[in-house]
């Protein structure tokens, strides 16, 4: 049966909106959950999460981190994963650390646990530039080398900011290819079905997490020649999966908010291709030139994305704005009702009063 765009959109929606499960259960099975700060009204991990877990509360994955034995660290960008993804990032190629690295490790290591700020008093305030072309402490930054290195670890969090400690013991290190190939394996699935040219480019995105793997070979044609990767073209572009069956079914009549950096709609080009228009995340963009808003939240209906939501809580009051790609929102009741019935459910999770 010949491979349409419609069912590369439900096996999408179905693949990565999985039946709600526990927390752990759910994080398993992503494999990897983005992060990012930025709360409007809450955090792209809880945006992602909520969808997954059942009766998930904004705040839930950092209040079970600890008893879940997770892992912060970088896939093909920041975010939260179990172990079995963390120990496919390491051991990360090693080298002499400095003095000032040496330092921290030695006061980390005789801790419990680190805040940044207890740091400061012996080693300094100095500031320096980051990664994102802004200023850190120059203590922050040598944690954030020393947990790169996979040397500390995450071990939570107080307030929002990062707490470190010793890491645990190193496991058994996994053939370079094997975790190469394993790695991508695992970005195919959390995005499938991808293009081809979107998969090569996250897994090229490795040369930042895990350098020593990344020019190992044309590891995605490895895959699809050991038909481990399935793909279709579809409308002049190569789709992957992971073997198996599409799932075909239609989604049922759902309203979801997505976060800007959940699966579904993470890659933008695929976005483009199964949607029909650009979605844009504006945080960054400045005000006169935003088209959808500040953190314009994809507004899934069914099988398509018809559209974005703005959502901002004050107090227990919660604003929602809305905008539809065709100017008008659907007319049927069924999406009134599913839309009504989404908006409650990101009430409670924000742990507003129920409606």
């Amino acid at each position: 049966m010949p491979v349409t765009l419609r069912d590369l959109k439900h096996h999408a929606i179905a693949s990565s909106l999985f039946p709600p499960t526990s927390l752990g259960r759910a994080v398993s099975k992503l494999g990897f959950v983005q992060a990012d700060p930025i709360r409007a009204p809450a955090r792209a991990q809880d945006l992602i999460l909520r969808h997954r877990v059942i009766g998930y509360r904004v705040d839930d994955l950092d209040r079970s981190y600890r008893s879940l034995k997770l892992e912060e660290d970088i896939l093909y960008a920041y975010g939260f994963m179990p172990q079995a993804t963390w120990r496919l990032l390491h051991p990360r190629s090693q080298r002499a650390l400095t003095a000032a690295e040496q330092r921290v490790l030695g006061v980390v290591l005789r801790k419990r646990r680190v805040h940044p700020r207890e740091l400061e008093a012996g080693l300094g305030k100095e500031r320096e530039t980051n990664a994102w072309g802004g200023h850190s402490k120059s203590t922050t930054r040598v944690l954030e080398k020393l947990h790169y290195l996979g040397l500390i670890r995450i071990g939570g969090r107080a307030k929002g900011v990062k707490l470190y400690e010793r890491a645990g013991g190193m496991h058994e290190p996994m053939d370079s290819d094997e975790r190469l190939r394993q790695l991508a394996l695992l970005i195919a699935r959390i995005l499938a079905p991808v293009p081809l040219g979107s998969l090569r480019a996250v897994v090229q995105r490795l040369r930042y997490t895990a350098p020593e793997l990344v020019g190992r070979g044309q590891v995605v044609a490895g895959l699809l020649k050991s038909g481990e990767l399935e793909s279709a073209e579809v409308e002049g572009v190569r789709y992957l999966w992971p073997a198996g069956r599409l799932v075909r079914k239609a989604p049922v009549d759902v309203v979801r908010f997505l976060a800007p950096f959940d699966p579904v709609v993470w890659d933008r080009r695929r976005f483009e291709y199964f949607w029909g228009w650009p979605y844009r995340f504006e945080a960054y963009t400045p005000l006169a030139k935003r088209k959808l808003g500040y953190y314009a939240m994809p507004l899934l209906w069914r099988a398509d994305v018809i559209g974005w939501v703005n959502a901002v809580g004050r107090g227990n009051e919660l604003s929602i704005d809305t905008g539809f790609v065709s100017g008008q929102p659907p007319a049927e009741k069924s999406f009134r009702a599913a839309f009504a019935a989404e908006l409650q459910r990101f009430r409670e999770f924000l742990w507003f009063e129920k409606l």
